[in-house]
């Protein structure tokens, strides 16, 4: 009856990896990777949860300020780097190196952040 159960499990494990692999998508896919923008705002607020940290700026323009997220490492990723919870807070000037959405909205992929004041 064990080698059955094992059978079993095994087979519903291949059956659902294919899942697995889907759920984590390619930087690619929803990023524009052959460009880059530069961002310069006043971090608004950070989100510090998986899969990504986002970091979410507040970028003038001509007539008003616009809301952008900035998509970052995971967690993980980013406390290796350096950062921690407080790094940047709201009201802190930045300005980000990012790959934007492929769809036009006002999301990208942060490749550097420097702090410029606080």
């Amino acid at each position: 009856m064990r080698p059955k159960r094992a059978v079993l499990i095994a087979g519903m494990s291949l059956l659902l990896a294919p899942a697995a692999v889907l759920a984590h998508h390619a930087l690619q896919v929803e990023f524009d990777t052959q460009r880059t923008i530069t961002l310069t705002g006043a971090v608004r607020n950070m989100d510090w949860s998986n899969p990504h940290v986002r970091l979410f700026v507040e970028v003038p323009n001509e007539s008003n300020k616009v809301l952008w997220e900035v998509d970052m490492g995971s967690p993980n990723m980013q406390l290796m780097a350096g950062w921690k919870i407080d790094t940047y807070r709201r009201g802190d000037l930045v300005t980000i190196d990012a790959y934007p959405a492929r769809s036009g909205a006002n999301v990208a992929y942060g490749r550097k952040v420097k702090l410029l004041r606080k």
